[in-house]
């Protein structure tokens, strides 16, 4: 049973970092209400599998762990894919109104590319700035395996990322 003191913490953790916990849900769904709801279950799992939270120091981990499962268990079930989310139409109208902005659409655009796993190391450590070893614990893996799969997947998206070489002007050098 969780104490009154590790409940309140667990409380006041939820409360002081729902944003972080909905920006992390909205990475997964790109959908306001569907975060809205992964938010709502993953507080609700949180608060009735509070008695396993052995350690309140690692609450962070132990809250984005069930964020994401919460957030795959949906993608599984729901199976679909997001056509045009509001962010991305907001830019578009943006871009088409003048406003030339297009600074990280290709990388977002790489990172939606991505396997869920390998978007969840990216999201989490650059993004959610977590360190491997919270990453790896979030992810239940090694920690090891989660190195070696973030630099797998980073040298991936920078691979994405790179301009095709013009044959052309490299034959004519």
């Amino acid at each position: 049973m969780l104490s009154k003191k590790s409940a309140r913490e667990l409380e006041d953790y939820l409360l002081t970092n729902q944003e972080y916990i909905y920006r992390l849900a909205y990475s997964y769904v790109k959908n306001p209400e569907d975060a809205l709801d992964l938010v709502q279950e993953s507080i609700i799992k949180a608060i009735s599998s509070a008695d396993l939270l052995k350690d309140t120091q690692g609450m962070k981990s132990w809250v984005y762990r069930i964020v994401v499962n919460t957030a795959l268990d949906f993608l599984r079930k729901q199976k679909r894919m997001v056509v045009v989310d509001q962010e991305t139409l907001n830019n578009y109208t943006e871009s088409a109104a003048g406003a030339d902005d297009y600074s990280d659409l290709d990388l977002a655009k790489a990172i939606e590319g991505l396997t869920p796993t390998d978007r969840s190391r990216i999201v989490l450590r650059y993004y959610e700035d977590l360190k491997i070893e919270e990453v790896a614990f979030i992810l239940k893996e090694n920690v090891n395996t989660t190195k070696s799969r973030l630099y797998g997947t980073l040298k991936k998206l920078r691979l994405q990322m790179e301009e095709p070489i013009d044959v052309q002007s490299v034959q004519e050098v």
